[in-house]
């Protein structure tokens, strides 16, 4: 029986798998165009992309207009679950002071990356008053 597989390195994974079947069936590889051959790795490649760097781009996208829009006296909760005020936001230097409590006149210095979001009237007032 001749050899169907002439050379391992340039024959395709589908084309191979092609090959073992009809060899053992009896018969001749079938020519498969070369576009059907990668459909399936170009299926899986942009379903990735829809699925799960997409989303990804999107969520960053819209936290760097969060942090762009980020103002003086904004209630927001830091990554760490830290609720307060922002006091003082330095772009340069990357930092913003949040006032957490205003009767003890505590303030706490984060990095601006640190700041998870920013609450609205109604979740401002869910939140925990007075601090801590």
């Amino acid at each position: 029986m001749p050899d169907l597989v002439p050379d391992a390195a340039a024959v395709s994974p589908s084309r191979a798998l092609a090959a073992c079947f009809a060899q053992a069936a009896g018969q001749t590889a079938p020519d498969v165009p070369f576009f059907l051959q990668y459909l399936p790795l170009l299926a899986i490649a942009a379903a990735a992309y829809l699925l799960l760097f997409r989303p990804e781009q999107e969520r960053m996208k819209k936290q760097r207009e969060l942090l762009a829009h980020l103002k003086k006296n904004d209630r927001v909760v830091t990554s760490s679950g830290i609720y307060g005020t922002v006091a003082n936001v330095e772009r340069e230097a990357d930092r913003v002071t949040l006032k957490i409590d205003d009767a003890a006149n505590v303030k706490l210095t984060v990095t601006l990356s640190s700041v998870a979001r920013v609450l609205r009237d109604d979740d401002a007032a869910s939140a925990p008053a007075g601090g801590a």
